[in-house]
Formats: structure tokens, C-alpha cells, sequence
């Protein structure tokens, strides 16, 4: 008996320190609360969140800030998948009443995604709080864009409240964005993956003109206490709570850049959404994941392992029918090159099966979805023509350094 109760506080013990951390960072949120919402006194504010914008005990941002005092919340604003997070990706939404709090909610992802002088008028300040993925085609920093360039346009304040790069702050991959293919969840001139926190990233847009006519709001980034460049979310010790439907886990945003891109074929490939493994996987019909999985391990991506997969999506492409393929592993999110992973993916299918060209089975539209994803046609271009990822490389890294050497007067931390 007594070595039985030796084991259980041994596995207590180990569950309690597995699950249990200790967060090293104080979040946006938190400091500005510390601070008795100084920045917000004696004014009406107006709160851009969703169900991610929680404090490290998972407080909601919109409760905090109703049982706050000095000041007057007024308005929210939802931007894709709603400010409770139950829209699916891409659905249009209406104005509506939080039931919760009996504020008005105002949709930044529908007919107008930004607010408009009306919704302004009773407002001071507009604050911004949703936790980033560190993607360039996660369309929650194009609402960011667009409440700034409204903020400009009618004279309001912009406060974001600072929150962690999942992707840590060092890492930077991609293009940037070309003339022709600026759309919704390509906004900016930055590379598909931007190393900054949402905070850094909004000083960025204002002082570089990167907003609409190069404006400039006024604005102020509550900074995070803690947080470190090199920090992936597990480092952070907060929990993650999804951001939408398909980033469910603190590595899913790792994994949308892996394949996201490639997912905008979505009627001949499936990635994982509409299975248990959302970004996870690239599977398709009849294809020999043994194979490709022995191929794509040979090939000795740096923080990638690859393994054989076959489901059943229950919904989205193949939905109802065994289909086969890879699942992705990441086991260094710091060397991994995500966001070429779709490719090396589409290099080895095409040595598997050369008479198969995955461009040429995917409408017309999708493949638009394609470009505008990755910010240009000309990477599909040139890589359809042979399927090598060393055509398109040099293509893929031109911007980074550029880049790095911009962005880097916008570091809030080390």
C-alpha cells in the first residue's frame, strides 16, 4: 500500500509539472491592468478581440476591460471567425449584441472591414487584442491594418496589447508581397512568415507607409514583460487558446505556414483540415504515403520527420473516402524552413507520379488562392516548369534580409 501511495505522488508530482508551468511572460493584458488602464482614463473605448484575447488565468480581455474603471467600454469588433470564435473561416459576419455584456459587436469581416465614422463617433481609443500566428495570410493583421488606417482617417487612438509570436521572434521566410496580388490575406509588404509581434508589426506598418496612402495613426503598444525573440509559445509557459477553428494547438501555427499555401488547392489535396489533424498532413488519393514519407526523410529537412498517413476526412477534400499520404512532425521549429515544406511535398509527388501535375487538376480560382497566398505568381511559375524547390529558392529568400534590416528598428525586445 505504501509504495502505491509512493507512485501516485510520484505521477501527481509528474502531471502537475508537465501541465502545470509557470508563465514567464506577462501579457499586454496584464501590464495594462497593472497599470490601472492609465492609458484609457477618461475615455470611450471601443475592443477588437476574439476568444484568444484572455489573460494567462484566461480572464477575458472583455471582461477585464467592462469591470474596469476610469473609463467606458463601449463597442466591440469581431474580425474573421467572430469575437467568440464560432464562424467558420471565411464566412461573412453581421453587426450584432454581445449577450454577455449587451455591448454592440461590430463585424470587421464582412461588408465593411473597417469601422466607419458612424461606429467612431462614440469612441476614443480602439484597442486590439488577438493573439497572432506570425503569418503573413492570417487575415486578423489586415483588420489590424484596417482599423489603423481608420483610426487615421477619423482621429482615434490605436492601442494594440502586445502578445507572443508563436513562431518566435527570429524566424523570417518568404517573399514579399508583389503589385497584382495584394488581397485580404496578403495586405502588406512583408514576407509570408515576419518575425515580429503584432505589436512590432503595427509600429512597422505605420512608420514604413505601409498602410493605405502611407497614413499614420496615433499609436501606443502596451508591451509584454518577459517575452524573448527566441521564445516559441510552449517557452512562454501561457496556454493557447485556438484562434479559429483550425489553429487549435500552440504548434498549429507552425503548421499552417507549413501548408497552408498548398492548401488553397483544396479540391485535389487535403492538408488535414476536415480530419483530426488540421495543416498536419498532405494527403491525397492513391498515393503510397510509404513511399513518399521514405522520400521526403531522405531528403533530411532540418527539423522535419515525415510518416505515413491514411484517413477519412469527414468533411472538405475527400470527405467520406480513405485517402493517403504524409503526417509532418516538427521537432525544431527554430532550423525547420516551413513554409517550403508544401513544396518539397509537391517536388517528391512528382517524381512518384510525373504524369500528375497538381497545378494543372486545380481550378482556376484556387489556383488565384494559390498566387495571392503567396504574394505572386511567379513563384508557381517558375516552379511548375521542373517541380524543384532549388528553382525557386533563391526566389523565396530574396526579401529576408531586406527585411530583417527594416523591421529590426521596430524590436520592442530582445
Amino acid at each position: 500500500m505504501k509504495s502505491l501511495t509512493n507512485l501516485l505522488l510520484v505521477s501527481i508530482l509528474l502531471f502537475s509539472t508537465t501541465f502545470a508551468q509557470t508563465p514567464k511572460v506577462r501579457l499586454g493584458i496584464e501590464v495594462l491592468k497593472e497599470n490601472n488602464f492609465d492609458i484609457l482614463q477618461n475615455k470611450r473605448v471601443g475592443l477588437v478581440t476574439n476568444p484568444s484575447g484572455v489573460d494567462s488565468k484566461l480572464n477575458s480581455t472583455i471582461d477585464i476591460l467592462n469591470a474596469g474603471k476610469g473609463y467606458e467600454l463601449v463597442a466591440l469588433f469581431g474580425a474573421e471567425h467572430g469575437i467568440r470564435g464560432d464562424v467558420e473561416g471565411g464566412d461573412k459576419i453581421s453587426d450584432y449584441q454581445d449577450a454577455t455584456t449587451g455591448l454592440p459587436i461590430y463585424s470587421l469581416y464582412g461588408k465593411n472591414r473597417k469601422p466607419s465614422k458612424k461606429v467612431f463617433e462614440n469612441i476614443d481609443v480602439i484597442v486590439y487584442d488577438i493573439q497572432d500566428v506570425g503569418c503573413r495570410s492570417y487575415t486578423f493583421i489586415s483588420t489590424l491594418g484596417k482599423i489603423m488606417e481608420a483610426a487615421s482617417e477619423f482621429n482615434k487612438e490605436v492601442v494594440v496589447l502586445d502578445r507572443p509570436n508563436p513562431l518566435t521572434g527570429n524566424k523570417i521566410e518568404g517573399n514579399i508581397v508583389e503589385e497584382g496580388y495584394f488581397s485580404f490575406i496578403g495586405q502588406f509588404e512583408i514576407p509570408y512568415v515576419y518575425g515580429l509581434t503584432v505589436g512590432e508589426l503595427a509600429l512597422l506598418l505605420n512608420n514604413e507607409g505601409m498602410l493605405e496612402d502611407s497614413v499614420k495613426c496615433n499609436l501606443h503598444v502596451v508591451k509584454m514583460d518577459g517575452w524573448k525573440r527566441e521564445y516559441s509559445f510552449e517557452d512562454t509557459g501561457l496556454n493557447w487558446v485556438p484562434t479559429s477553428p483550425h489553429i487549435p494547438h500552440k504548434v498549429s501555427p507552425a503548421f499552417y505556414v507549413m501548408s497552408g499555401i498548398v492548401g488553397e488547392l483544396r479540391d485535389v489535396i487535403s492538408i488535414g483540415v476536415g480530419y483530426t489533424l488540421p495543416f498536419q498532413t498532405f494527403a491525397y488519393k492513391d498515393v503510397d504515403g510509404i513511399i513518399l514519407s521514405d522520400k521526403l526523410n531522405k531528403l533530411n529537412l532540418p527539423g522535419l520527420l515525415f510518416m505515413p498517413i491514411s484517413y477519412k476526412p469527414y468533411y472538405a477534400f475527400g470527405k467520406g473516402e480513405y485517402i493517403s499520404g504524409v503526417e509532418v512532425f516538427i521537432t525544431d521549429i527554430h532550423n525547420a524552413e516551413l513554409m517550403k515544406t508544401q513544396l518539397y511535398v509537391l517536388q517528391e509527388l512528382k517524381t512518384m507520379y510525373p504524369d500528375y501535375n497538381i497545378f494543372e487538376e486545380t481550378k482556376q480560382r484556387h489556383l488565384n488562392a494559390f498566387d495571392k497566398a503567396m504574394g505572386t505568381n511567379k513563384i508557381r511559375n517558375i516552379f511548375s516548369k521542373g517541380f524543384k524547390v532549388s528553382d525557386v529558392n533563391e526566389y523565396l529568400d530574396k526579401d529576408i534580409e531586406i527585411f530583417k534590416n527594416v523591421s529590426i528598428k521596430y524590436y520592442l525586445y530582445e
